[in-house]
């Protein structure tokens, strides 16, 4: 709880607090949240989920986050714990994101899915289950990434061709996907800004004889090691120079906080895909 706020108050505002339902909430980005969502007045948790099988399913979900208990029970069926909820925080995987999106809709429950991973085919999935609720879809939640985004557009469009753009991300050892879904929209960015095809620009990795870059490409490198959070640099590498954007997340709590600000901006929007460039109002 707050330190400025009296427990009297407290307890008053979480009566009228947003109604939210946090899936993936077994793994460490769900216990983030769950954990700041105590530290969120205008926030509640009103339930947690996790898929079939988990092995904190039936656990408490505060004693799971390891924020104390919360006495809300970790279920494996999300129809259980809709029925007042007003908005569902997804960190989970690309199906299990996809299914709850499909129940959220058929509920009319606003969602947020900060799930990694997700294909083309999947997204254009989300856009079309995103007629009926309002949904914020971001590969990265962080609002440092998301202003990150923006300078590179302006940047990329100041420059031109005359820089050569690579970027570089660094996650754990146990990411899954490659490269990250944050360094993809940041080659996605600096494509449309210079008006080329990324699918024919981008150059993952190098290795052998590869002769001189070649112009017009945008390089993207992966590194997995250790724990590292999240790591991104743009580099517009010029002649006798270079400028570098670089983001660093020193901990998970950057994305958990700017999902919790998306789910309480996007149930005040009409139904609809939406990303962090909107909850932030940084949308040319």
């Amino acid at each position: 709880m707050p330190e400025s706020v009296r427990p009297e108050d407290f307890a008053h505002m979480k009566q009228k607090a947003l109604q939210t339902v946090v899936t993936g909430a077994g793994g460490r980005m769900g216990g983030r949240i769950i954990s700041l969502l105590q530290e969120t007045p205008a926030v509640v948790l009103a339930g947690a989920v996790e898929r079939a099988g988990h092995s904190a399913v039936g656990r408490d979900a505060g004693e799971v986050a390891g924020c104390g208990r919360l006495h809300v029970t970790l279920t494996d069926q999300i129809e259980k714990v809709l029925e007042k909820a007003q908005v569902i925080i997804d960190f989970s995987s690309p199906a299990a994101s996809l299914d709850y999106l499909k129940i959220a809709s058929e509920k009319k429950c606003a969602m947020v899915i900060g799930t990694t991973g997700i294909s083309k085919k999947e997204a254009a999935r989300i856009s079309a289950m995103t007629k009926n609720i309002p949904c914020v879809f971001s590969p990265n939640m962080s609002i440092g990434v998301n202003r990150m985004f923006k300078l590179i557009a302006d940047l990329a469009k100041q420059t031109g061709s005359e820089y050569d753009l690579e970027i570089i991300e660094a996650h754990h050892r146990h990411k899954k996907d490659a490269p990250s879904g944050t360094a993809l929209r940041l080659a996605q960015i600096l494509a449309q800004a210079l008006g080329l095809d990324l699918a024919s620009a981008a150059v993952y990795a190098r290795h052998g004889m590869t002769g001189e870059r070649k112009p017009n490409t945008i390089g993207i490198q992966s590194i997995r090691a250790g724990d590292i959070i999240g790591e991104h640099t743009v580099i517009f590498g010029g002649m006798g120079e270079r400028l570098e954007i670089k983001h660093t997340a020193q901990s998970r709590d950057t994305f958990a906080r700017g999902a919790i600000k998306a789910a309480e901006w996007v149930v005040h929007q009409k139904p609809g895909l939406y990303d962090m460039m909107d909850v932030l109002g940084l949308r040319s």
